[in-house]
């Protein structure tokens, strides 16, 4: 469904992106792993079209992306739920909702779609007309995912999703996500670094290292890899 090939990323004379390759499977859940400034973030954004590709090539369902503006790529199926939530906090939940439907011409599956993403996060209906201020850091996460959904997107790139939450709150966004996975048949391109909430969901995943790809494959082969597990499992 999309694939990235050698693809070259520059922020200014620094190279964050070294040539990296990589797929995603239509209708998987795929996540990068890695550390601070491995380039998980700029490869979504290289995706997004929010900062432009060096040298490589993006391709997303037989059609290349790369130089296309970010409301085409978006108008594409292609939604992004950047680091950090990036909330309209002075407005209310229903109306930070109906942001990420603001290209669609489709008003009546709007309506039902807001009823469908209340079925995923109930709070999100319950506080529909409070300010996104007022939510809590595991409650506007969740608001940000919905906004995503809104867009009707047939990829999803998540990044970051559990930054912040506490331990129970990681795990009932990653249940979610999972449940949206294989409700909905979406595919999800998740960026994590709780390595082990991220390979649990995942079936691909690759390793990311200062700017390169270091490691591939099944995710539960990832999982058991000895590397992986010290790295980044916390496992020795």
């Amino acid at each position: 469904m999309l694939k990235m090939k050698d693809v070259v990323v520059h922020y200014g004379a620094v190279e964050a992106l070294k040539g990296i390759s990589l797929d995603v499977e239509k209708g998987s859940i795929t996540t990068l792993i890695g550390g601070n400034g491995a380039g998980k973030s700029t490869c979504l954004r290289a995706i997004s079209g929010i900062i432009p590709v060096t040298r490589g090539e993006i391709w997303f369902e037989d059609r290349r992306i790369n130089g296309l503006s970010p409301n085409k790529i978006v108008k594409m199926g292609i939604t992004h739920v950047p680091e950090g939530k990036r909330l309209f906090l002075d407005m209310s939940v229903a109306d930070n909702l109906l942001t990420g439907a603001f290209l669609r011409k489709d008003t009546a599956r709007i309506q039902k779609d807001v009823e469908r993403i209340s079925d995923y996060f109930p709070i999100l209906a319950r506080a529909r007309n409070r300010p996104a201020s007022s939510l809590s850091g595991g409650e506007q996460q969740m608001l940000a995912i919905g906004r995503g959904l809104m867009a009707n997107p047939r990829l999803l790139m998540l990044d970051e999703p559990s930054l912040g939450l506490s331990p129970i709150l990681t795990q009932e966004v990653a249940s979610i996500i999972k449940t949206i996975s294989e409700q909905e048949g979406l595919t999800i391109m998740l960026i994590e670094q709780n390595a082990s909430i991220a390979l649990s969901l995942a079936s691909r995943g690759y390793v990311m290292e200062t700017g390169n790809i270091t490691m591939e494959g099944n995710a539960k082969e990832l999982q058991d890899n000895e590397h992986v597990r010290k790295a980044y499992l916390g496992i020795t």
